[in-house]
């Protein structure tokens, strides 16, 4: 008699479990679903029945892969992210609810300017910046990364949930980044978001193998202490694409998702430039997540 849907799904999540992954029985039936077997709804009717032979091999294959901690997301290559599907790749950081948090306050913010000009810096998988796209259809948008392989993906996300037409892309270093399409160079904007790498160097190889292995380590790497970034985006928000600024130019607002522990940290960096003022907002877990960097009125 073949083995029945429940008998290999059960003995997934035993091997799952085995290799330490977290939430083994919620992997497995997404592994189960993606292998081109029975949704999660479906499973209590089919359970009994044998799974294809084509998609019993694929769920093996993924779950062989996910016993070898390879992010469930990398095997699906597709996650969800403020209710919005995006594809997935080892080559950015796989989105994560946290982040929802910045993109939420940034939607809200963003809905009283008119129309608002919002850069997604160090876009990764564009998850952040077709988001706003998404809620915010008359905004303008650039999403910009210093990865080519990034961008590509961000591309794709795009265009996967229909904003392709208002976003653009920029290929560069921070503030140096210029559109591929145009060369144009990035201008100014009302806004800036972004998820940069901010793990300190010593950590990285405490972190999940799933993080450690498996995500690029120029996404992750904050430096030393973590902070490289925003010492860098503090200096370089006085002059666009390598050109001095006026001194009197408004400076953007920005939303940055930060460490758990870099609060008071980042305040400084920022508060210390003269041009902002701090706000550090907790996520669903109550720990420091998002760093609101809100500009100082300028002075006469």
């Amino acid at each position: 008699m073949s083995e029945t849907i429940h008998d290999i799904l059960t003995r997934a999540v035993r091997r799952l479990t085995a290799a330490g992954v977290p939430d083994a029985s919620w992997d497995a039936k997404e592994l189960l679903e993606w292998a081109g077997g029975p949704d999660r709804s479906r499973l209590p009717l089919m359970g009994e029945e044998p799974l294809v032979e084509d998609a019993a091999a694929r769920f093996e294959e993924g779950v062989r892969r996910r016993e070898q901690r390879v992010p469930l997301q990398q095997i699906t290559g597709r996650t969800w992210f403020m209710g919005l599907p995006f594809a997935v790749s080892d080559k950015v950081l796989c989105p994560r609810p946290d982040t929802e948090n910045l993109v939420e306050r940034a939607v809200r913010a963003a809905e009283a300017m008119a129309p608002p000009r919002i850069l997604d810096l160090c876009c990764g998988s564009g998850c952040i910046g077709v988001s706003l796209a998404h809620f915010l259809p008359q905004a303008r948008i650039v999403l910009s990364d210093v990865s080519e392989e990034a961008l590509a993906l961000a591309r794709r996300n795009a265009a996967l949930n229909g904003v392709a037409d208002r976003v653009s892309f920029a290929c560069g270093d921070l503030l140096d980044a210029v559109i591929p399409e145009t060369g144009e160079p990035l201008g100014a904007f009302d806004i800036i978001c972004c998820n940069p790498p901010y793990i300190p160097g010593g950590e990285i190889e405490t972190l999940m193998p799933e993080v450690r292995d498996h995500e690029p380590r120029l996404a992750l790497d904050g430096g030393e202490d973590g902070l490289d970034f925003y010492r860098r985006l503090a200096a370089d928000l006085s002059r666009v694409s390598g050109n001095a600024a006026p001194e009197d130019a408004p400076a953007p607002l920005l939303f940055l998702e930060i460490g758990c522990e870099q609060g008071p940290a980042v305040r400084e960096i920022f508060e210390n430039t003269g041009r902002y003022r701090v706000l550090v907002h907790p996520d669903l877990a109550g720990l420091d997540r998002v760093a609101e960097c809100v500009p100082r009125p300028r002075k006469d």
